[in-house]
């Protein structure tokens, strides 16, 4: 696996690992990887000749400072998990290397921005469809992978690359657990012990609300889903939605017919967890 850190640096490796022919898979990551990133890396060497991945902590994404300077960073390790699961290319840029002139896309993504994770982080999309827009401009691949477990990141995504008519195909990937169900993510390391021997709960929780709504009121499934998983100490539910899957409007019934999925985001002591799974 070839490492580099410049822009300029990027395009040379390109020039002498492509063939006519050739595809690029991209994998944009923040680090801290975890066995959800090797298994997109994975499906990308599957589909393509080449594949990039990206380590970049994007600082326009993160609407709280702390969150910034506590997301945790492990580079060494990071690289090692990328060579083994067969990346090709590794880009480390820099912030600088990134936003060389320190604009930001201007692109309203509307109520897609605007519900669940979008209330309560505000700024936030904007910062990833920024970021993403600067990694797409950068390596131009034929295909970029991302984790359905940050689902509303892959509508953004999907809607700024509609509209921006990159000819890149978005693929949306399944997400990885633990055997208990939990979503695989960097931040289930801050989780307490007791927190992580909890944290099943929400992933079980949204799988009984997705069989449960099929023959019940939505907002009443809603209620008893938040009281489930507030009932485990130090967590708390910030939302529990049942949305439309290309809109993210709340639904407010069950339709086999449509795509729909329940998405929710839960609060622990120390960290925030996210997680979906389709109706």
């Amino acid at each position: 696996m070839i490492v580099v850190e410049k822009v300029s640096e990027l395009r040379e490796v390109l020039g002498m690992l492509l063939h006519s022919g050739d595809s690029i898979g991209f994998v944009p990551t923040m680090g801290a990887l975890h066995r959800g990133h090797t298994s997109l890396i994975k499906q990308a060497k599957s589909e393509n000749q080449i594949v990039i991945s990206s380590i970049f902590v994007n600082p326009t994404q993160f609407n709280d400072k702390n969150d910034l300077l506590n997301y945790p960073r492990t580079p060494e390790s990071d690289a090692i998990m990328l060579s083994d699961a067969g990346c090709d290319v590794l880009f480390i840029p820099s912030v600088e290397e990134i936003y060389p002139d320190d604009k930001m896309l201007e692109m309203d993504f509307g109520s897609l921005e605007r519900v669940m994770e979008g209330s309560f982080r505000p700024g936030h999309f904007k910062g990833v469809a920024t970021v993403v827009s600067r990694f797409f401009e950068i390596i131009n691949p034929d295909k970029a992978y991302f984790g359905e477990k940050d689902f509303q990141q892959l509508a953004i995504i999907n809607e700024m690359n509609r509209r921006l008519k990159t000819g890149i195909v978005i693929v949306g990937c399944e997400t990885l657990r633990e055997p208990d169900g939990l979503a695989l993510s960097s931040r289930n390391i801050h989780l307490t012990e007791e927190e992580r021997a909890s944290a099943g709960i929400i992933n079980s929780t949204l799988r009984w609300a997705a069989e449960k709504v099929r023959n019940a009121n939505i907002e009443e499934v809603k209620k008893e889903a938040a009281a489930r998983i507030n009932a485990v100490p130090g967590f708390k539910v910030q939302y529990f939605e049942f949305v439309d899957s290309t809109t993210l409007q709340s639904i407010n019934k069950y339709d086999s017919q449509h795509s729909q999925r329940i998405c929710t985001a839960v609060l622990t002591s120390k960290t925030r967890l996210i997680d979906n799974v389709p109706l």
